[in-house]
């Protein structure tokens, strides 16, 4: 079957192209019932516009890109991409991914080459380089357009928009539950600090500690990284020693996934003997066994609207359809892992 034209969609709409045109570019001039019967006839139609050819004809781009670090967890890019690219399909824009090395020296030159190469409308910026004040400055000096998507417990007054995601209130509610058990030596293992999200985690622990009452024992604390690997090597070192957690936070679920395998390993309870928290709710949290208690953190639907925000700045107006949503909350999501500490208080587990 030949693909749907313009024409086909005009046709069915009892319109004119001009007015087909203008309403796949949301131009304000179209009557919101015009609009709504031209969009029924795409939808029935199955009609995908040529963003390309759409770009090339006039002065408009109809490119965003996705820029996201080429380290980061698998689960995250994916569920990233799902919503950055609902809200282009929503809009009549087609996506570019690029993986980029956040340290690398001459990242800004890269992004300023893509963007130029391929006409890019702007970009979606995830951490850390969303959160480099450096980098942002040079984007916005040369002309880019960016939306970032942050850890912030309140959007930054620095007129660049964003859309940001408060970690600390999940990561105190993520604590204060284990507090509530019972639980008073809970340990934090950190992600890697460039990002954002690690300070922001840490900090709703340590918060939550403080206003329960509970002292911070800096041996509970763990530097490190967002993998599997590190999460089970730091248990393990927190497992062996003379006073042991009975609860331990890891700040994503790869981490906590690892803190998981290592207590298996040395023959220790989850939940009997220690209690097991994550955050972000991927995959690694709900297939575990015990399955993880964790923050479920929509990554799908942040994404998406960063995309819808940053296609509203392009047009500097509000776009048709729902509002944006700029500030997202991690909601606690409460599964075996944990549970009450035992009576019996610190003991000695060697490794196996």
């Amino acid at each position: 079957m030949r693909k749907p034209t313009i024409k086909d969609v005009a046709k069915q709409a009892g319109v004119s192209l001009m007015t087909v045109s203008r309403t796949i570019n949301q131009e304000e001039s179209v009557r919101e019932v015009t609009r709504q019967r031209v969009l029924k006839a795409v939808d029935e139609l199955g009609y995908e516009p040529d963003v390309t050819a759409r770009s090339l004809r006039g002065t408009q781009s109809f490119a965003i890109g996705l820029a996201y670090d080429d380290n980061p967890n698998a689960n995250y890019v994916l569920s990233m991409q799902k919503g950055v690219l609902a809200a282009c399909r929503e809009r009549g824009y087609e996506l570019l991914i690029h993986p980029y090395d956040a340290s690398a020296p001459r990242l800004v030159e890269e992004l300023c080459k893509l963007a130029r190469n391929v006409r890019l409308a702007g970009l979606v910026l995830t951490p850390p380089m969303s959160e480099d004040p450096a980098l942002l400055s040079q984007l916005q000096a040369a002309n880019i357009p960016f939306v970032r998507i942050i850890a912030a417990r309140q959007e930054p007054d620095d007129g660049m928009p964003c859309v940001y995601v408060d970690d600390h209130s999940a990561a105190y509610a993520i604590t204060a539950h284990l507090i509530q058990l019972g639980h008073t030596r809970i340990a934090f293992l950190w992600g890697d600090p460039q990002y954002h999200s690690s300070p922001e985690r840490y900090q709703g622990y340590a918060d939550a500690l403080r206003d329960h009452g509970i002292p911070l024992r800096k041996k509970f604390v763990l530097p490190g990284t967002y993998v599997y690997e590190d999460g089970f090597r730091r248990a393990r070192k927190l497992l062996a020693a003379k006073e042991v957690p009975t609860a331990i936070f890891g700040s994503n679920d790869e981490i906590a996934a690892g803190v998981l395998a290592a207590a298996h390993s040395i023959g220790i309870k989850v939940p009997g003997e220690l209690s097991i928290a994550g955050f972000e709710d991927n995959p690694f949290s709900r297939r575990a066994w015990p399955a993880l208690t964790t923050a479920r953190q929509t990554t799908s639907e942040i994404g998406r609207h960063a995309t819808l925000r940053l296609i509203a700045e392009l047009l500097q107006r509000t776009p048709p359809g729902d509002p944006i949503q700029i500030r997202f909350t991690p909601e606690l999501v409460i599964r075996d892992s944990t549970a009450p500490p035992q009576t019996n208080p610190a003991r000695n587990n060697s490794p196996a």
